[in-house]
């Protein structure tokens, strides 16, 4: 049984700094990556931000590049995405997402490749 929850959404506004948390509850030891999406209304989910096991290898879609960051601890088993300079159309809910990939696996983009969903957690950045 493997469980996914966020936390760490709310309403801020433009400018400002969020943090949003993941943690992945799995007794076994497996890899995986973990990964970031989002879903405004009307649109489709959209990749923002994974990192592979080792958190060597981290990628953005290109609107975040320079202010979101992607972390993880293994040890805990969590990830985090720092968002900063946030802008209105951050405004979405963010899903933290776990692909049970090899080590060495590209970080994939589309959301039919995560095996593991959490609940989602509601960012609203206002202007």
């Amino acid at each position: 049984q493997v469980q996914v929850v966020e936390s760490g959404g709310g309403l801020v506004q433009a400018g400002s700094s969020l943090r949003l948390s993941c943690t992945v509850s799995i007794r076994t030891f497996t890899t995986y990556v973990m990964a970031w999406f989002r879903q405004a209304p009307g649109k489709e989910r959209e990749f923002v931000a994974g990192i592979d096991w080792t958190g060597d290898r981290a990628n953005y879609v290109d609107s975040v590049k320079g202010r979101f960051t992607i972390s993880r601890d293994n040890a805990k088993k969590t990830a985090s995405l720092q968002m900063n300079s946030v802008k209105p159309e951050d405004t979405a809910v963010y899903y933290c997402a776990v692909d049970f990939a090899l080590p060495g696996t590209p970080i994939r983009l589309s959301p039919g490749e995560y095996e593991k969903w959490g609940q989602g957690t509601q960012v609203t950045v206002s202007s």
